[in-house]
């Protein structure tokens, strides 16, 4: 039982092992421009018609051809036979206007954000505008708050200097009136006392 257990593993790893070289060796294909296309059961239109496939499909065909018939593998997994002239490896109208469509549709996409993207900086620009206006006047105001602080100073600085000469005058002129009064007062009090005696 455990071999015949094994022996079924192994066909089905041969089989699944088949299956993918298989596939490997197929290659796409496309279904020309007509309408659709019959397919048949072998190679030729003695052979029972199986059912059609429509222009521009995918298909895969498996390299084979005989008799002026391709076999090929279709969406539905059918393997069959369709005439050679109809199958092409270079895609169809139907999926080239496609790619076409979907490029102009990511290009308008593309287009669209370019556009959103645009009016969003254009409104940044405006804002940091309307900053740059504002951080102008701001500096303006200070310049002159500066000038007339400056202006304050330099009256202050004046001002000290006209009360620091007042001052020294009066220090001078009271020197003075000391300096030259009260030893006269002394020589006249010392005058009077010699008197006395």
């Amino acid at each position: 039982m455990l071999i015949s257990s094994f022996i079924t593993i192994a066909e089905e790893t041969d089989t699944q092992t088949q299956a993918q070289t298989e596939e490997a060796n197929l290659t796409p294909a496309y279904i020309s421009d007509d309408l659709f296309v019959y397919m048949h059961a072998g190679p030729g239109n003695n052979y029972r018609i199986i059912g059609s496939i429509n222009a521009g499909d995918e298909v895969r065909i498996t390299n084979e051809v005989n008799n002026g018939y391709t076999q090929i593998i279709d969406d539905k997994n059918r393997t069959t036979w369709v005439e050679s002239k109809y199958v092409s490896v270079t895609p169809g109208l139907r999926v080239a206007i496609a790619e076409l469509n979907s490029k102009l549709a990511s290009s308008e996409g593309n287009s669209q954000q370019a556009s959103t993207d645009l009016i969003q900086v254009q409104n940044e620009m405006s804002q940091l505008d309307q900053q740059t206006s504002q951080l102008n006047a701001e500096i303006t105001a200070l310049k002159q708050q500066l000038t007339l602080t400056e202006s304050k100073l330099t009256n202050q600085d004046l001002d000290l200097k006209k009360e620091y000469f007042f001052n020294g005058a009066i220090v001078l002129g009271l020197g003075l009136i000391f300096g030259l009064i009260i030893p006269r007062l002394s020589v006249r009090k010392k005058g009077s006392m010699e008197n006395w005696k």
